[in-house]
């Protein structure tokens, strides 16, 4: 009987285990693959190398790492007056990338990578933070750590199947990436700069 129960404990741990870590990857993926000035970023970059488009994948998940260390220990300690600062910031640093990208001329001498636009755009991005104090925070306080490398694994498999995708379309599509990562970093910069508005009226 005794045999039993272990057994039964055990099968129920490891499919708590599978199951949480097939969730964290999902959660990584559904963190990374909507449409965003991130992955606008990433795209614009990716026409360069595969280098450049990861590196800006890298610095956000940067982000993200140091959002989960800020979440796990401070839980729901941080300010909402924080968070209604980066609506600006960002929403600056959104319409300036989005001058940029429009003007830049794809080039392919460099290997500096991105690494800092990525790092920077995750940090004054409102949106990654306030999903860090609401599906981040209920995703800890449900799974705890376990979940975390599987998370964070699944962020790098979007990272290297997007980065790569975009890269082999070639030059061909260099145009249509450039006005997409355009559009998309002007509306997000705009968006939050409303919000920012909206939330001090």
């Amino acid at each position: 009987m005794e045999e039993l129960k272990v057994k039964v404990y055990i099968e129920k741990a490891l499919s708590f285990h599978v199951f949480s870590y097939l969730l964290g990857i999902v959660l990584g993926l559904s963190m990374a693959a909507p449409p965003g000035p991130i992955n606008a970023i990433m795209a614009n970059e990716s026409l360069r190398s595969k280098l450049h488009g990861s590196s800006v994948g890298f610095g956000a998940m940067t982000a993200d790492f140091i959002f989960f260390l800020i979440t796990f220990e401070i839980r729901e300690l941080i300010p909402e007056t924080f968070l209604l600062a980066f609506y600006f910031v960002g929403g600056g640093l959104m319409l300036f990338l989005a001058y940029a990208t429009l003007k830049a001329k794809v080039s392919k001498r460099s290997k500096k990578g991105n690494y800092f636009t990525g790092l920077i755009m995750g940090i004054s991005n409102p949106y990654q933070i306030s999903w860090w104090l609401t599906v981040g925070l209920f995703m800890i306080n449900k799974f705890g750590l376990t979940i975390i490398p599987s998370f964070f694994g699944g962020i790098i498999i979007w990272i290297f199947s997007f980065t790569t995708f975009i890269n082999r379309l070639g030059d061909k599509y260099a145009k249509y990436v450039k006005i997409f990562s355009f559009a998309i970093l002007l509306a997000f910069g705009v968006y939050m700069i409303y919000e920012g508005v909206i939330s001090l009226l």
